[in-house]
């Protein structure tokens, strides 16, 4: 995951800061040679890591922090607000002030993400109450008409496609009068990019934004890139003025100094992270969330956002009911563990919990979601009466489940305990004793 490396690091240095009730500005240059030496690590561009380390320090050498009563946190408030800046402050939305259809070039370097970027921002788009259409402008990668208009398929987005031959510029002017015709609101420009830099590429991408005036141009940039990336993300803004940046990729890379260093080079807003094969996954970027969740204070908010997109508000009512009642089921135990996958797995949710995200390991995450899928399996080896009356699984029953969900009767007792501590566990809650919960050991 994206910052894991460079999460680690600054964790375990903010770990020592905040335990600090005496900081010196002999301390403060140990903190700061071990920050630098972490975001260079990360792949951060020299100079980026060199002008913040130099922030940082100016502010954290004030005399109102030196002999303040905890000098510690309040330096690792600074690295978190300076963090933050590096990162571009606050939010930045796409531009729909122009008239009607709004058109977004999608360019960079081959084998970027593009083209997945492109249906990935479709579908975020769609879900605002957009009507997108998709643009096949990439005539020359093999295969690249066809996967966009596969993607396009999946989301159920209209993909205009060029006749053979036809020059990319005059299939973007073609698109723009369709979508005026079919009321589509946005279009989506996918550009062919190259293996490097090169005048023709530049040449190419400068006549489709003349003929199109697009409202934004965003840049894709794959997060494994490293440094190069701030080198790649300066050359397009030069010759573009680019509107903004995508991340693609971020579940690729450990370092993410790709990240820290766009931002920085181009003066430019990172406007999306994309991570993960499904269309769904494209993120918001939100500059003061990502630095939390780096620095290790969660990111609680858009744990909430991602909820608040899978749980059906119908559904919740419901559930609240059953637990109120007293009548949560195995089922219903089921049905909330593929909301947690939904919502991008349990490590995904577990990195984003205050406190949590820079101790949980990858090997605890993988257990845990293991051991989700074995959960399910047993599960749906059940009758559904034995599912809403579980004092229903005798020996027999648990030994026939265990034979059709692969597991073992062991595993079968397990869950059949593990659900009646959450069982109890609620019953506390709803009645207001919540002594003994911490006593509990949740599942997963």
């Amino acid at each position: 995951m994206a910052f894991e490396s460079l999460s680690a690091k600054l964790q375990a240095t903010m770990k020592k800061l905040r335990g600090q009730t005496r900081v010196t500005e002999k301390d403060v240059k140990e903190f700061m040679r071990e920050i630098r030496m972490a975001l260079l690590e990360a792949d951060v561009n020299y100079k980026v890591a060199k002008d913040f380390i130099a922030s940082v320090s100016e502010k954290a050498v004030g005399q109102s922090v030196l002999e303040s009563l905890t000098p510690g946190q309040q330096i690792v408030k600074i690295v978190d607000e300076e963090l933050t800046a590096l990162l571009g402050s606050n939010e930045a939305k796409l531009d729909f002030s122009r008239q009607a259809p709004h058109v977004i070039m999608m360019v960079g370097l081959q084998g970027a993400g593009k083209t997945t970027g492109s249906g990935k921002l479709a579908l975020h788009l769609k879900k605002q109450g957009k009507k997108p259409l998709l643009v096949a402008c990439d005539v020359y990668r093999p295969a690249a008409v066809k996967q966009l208009q596969v993607l396009g398929g999946q989301i159920d987005v209209p993909v205009h496609c060029g006749t053979e031959g036809q020059n990319p510029v005059d299939i973007a002017k073609e698109a723009k009068a369709k979508a005026v015709r079919g009321l589509n609101d946005v279009v989506i420009v996918d550009t062919a990019g190259r293996l490097q830099i090169n005048e023709e590429l530049m040449d190419e991408l400068l006549n489709i934004k003349k003929a199109v005036n697009p409202a934004e141009i965003l840049l894709v940039i794959d997060a494994m890139t490293g440094q190069e990336a701030a080198n790649v993300a300066a050359a397009f803004n030069e010759k573009l003025d680019i509107t903004g940046v995508i991340l693609s990729k971020l579940d690729s890379d450990t370092r993410g100094g790709s990240a820290l260093s766009v931002r920085a080079m181009t003066g430019k807003p990172i406007k999306f992270a994309s991570s993960g094969e499904k269309m769904s996954d494209l993120e918001i970027f939100y500059p003061d969330r990502m630095a939390n969740r780096i620095l290790g204070m969660g990111d609680v908010l858009t744990l909430i956002d991602k909820a608040q997109e899978v749980f059906d508000e119908k559904e919740a009512r419901e559930l609240e009911k059953k637990i109120r009642k007293q009548t949560f089921t195995l089922d219903d135990y089921m049905q909330q563990m593929k909301q947690v996958k939904k919502m991008g797995g349990l490590g995904s949710i577990m990195k984003m919990l205050p406190g949590v995200g820079g101790q949980i390991k990858d090997e605890d995450v993988d257990k845990g979601e293991a051991k989700l899928k074995k959960t399910e399996a047993i599960i749906c080896s059940m009758t559904m009466r034995e599912r809403n009356k579980p004092e229903l699984l005798n020996a027999s029953r648990r030994k026939r489940i265990a034979a059709g969900s692969g597991t073992t009767v062991q595993d079968v007792n397990i869950l059949i305990k593990e659900f009646d501590q959450v069982k109890a566990m609620m019953k506390q809650m709803t009645s207001g004793k919540i002594g003994k919960m911490g006593k509990m050991k949740l599942p997963f």
